[in-house]
């Protein structure tokens, strides 16, 4: 088995998640007492939103690179950053970390493709629904994101900051955020992609007004296959 390289704490809550469901899903594939060989880094998220809010992504990429780098010391053979926004800093942090690097939204737009999605609807931080880089990706990949307008957007990064990120799950929350599906239902949306890595905790993908994909088990089942077959090409 090889070794899983996980950059988290941003936040701590999803990264939980990863941790849970990777070892689930060891246990699940290889029977008994099994669990996944994981190194692990958790951030201080106050730094990393930090520079978020100043646009210091240089700074950002700098620190989950060296964050990599360090898995790798400790025996990582791929790492993970355990959120979709920093996925802005994938390169540098694939650079800096020196093995290969499970990307969220590559692996989310496979799920997508598999099952002959076209059109779906993005939910995220405003960086991941507002900076070019996750939608000109997904675009190259051969789909067409869809974002809520702007006070919408405004919706759902508030309440993954101020309520998920922190532990807090409100219904009223779950009820705004399946009101923007249902908007985006009506705009030709075919599907919604949770891409943040604590709308899971809000959100059951499977119970939504369209089909669901879960960034975060998504990616993390990326990792587990990795780790079960060696390479990215027969983890694909």
């Amino acid at each position: 088995m090889k070794t899983i390289g996980l950059i988290g704490g941003m936040s701590w809550e999803s990264t939980a998640v990863y941790y849970r469901h990777i070892n689930q899903q060891v246990r699940h594939l290889r029977g008994g007492l099994a669990s996944a060989d994981i190194a692990m880094r958790s951030l201080d998220f106050t730094q990393v939103v930090a520079l978020q809010r100043a646009g210091r992504w240089d700074l950002a990429g700098a620190m989950l690179g060296e964050a990599g780098a360090g898995l790798v010391r400790a025996g990582a053979q791929c790492v993970l950053i355990c959120t979709n926004t920093m996925h802005l800093v994938a390169q540098p942090v694939a650079d800096m970390a020196g093995v290969p690097l499970i990307d969220i939204i590559t692996e989310t737009a496979a799920a997508l493709r598999e099952d002959g999605r076209n059109r779906p609807l993005l939910l995220a931080t405003r960086y991941t629904m507002e900076h070019g880089f996750y939608t000109e990706r997904m675009k190259s990949l051969g789909l067409d994101v869809m974002v809520p307008e702007p006070a919408d957007r405004q919706r759902v990064h508030d309440v993954i900051f101020d309520e998920l990120c922190q532990g807090t799950v409100r219904e009223q929350s779950r009820a705004t955020y399946l009101d923007i599906i249902n908007k985006a239902a009506l705009a030709g949306a075919d599907s919604v992609i949770l891409g943040c890595t604590e709308i899971g905790l809000l959100l059951d993908p499977d119970a939504l007004p369209l089909p669901g994909y879960d960034s975060t088990t998504i990616h993390a089942d990326a990792a587990v296959r990795f780790a079960l077959s060696g390479t990215l090409a027969e983890a694909a």
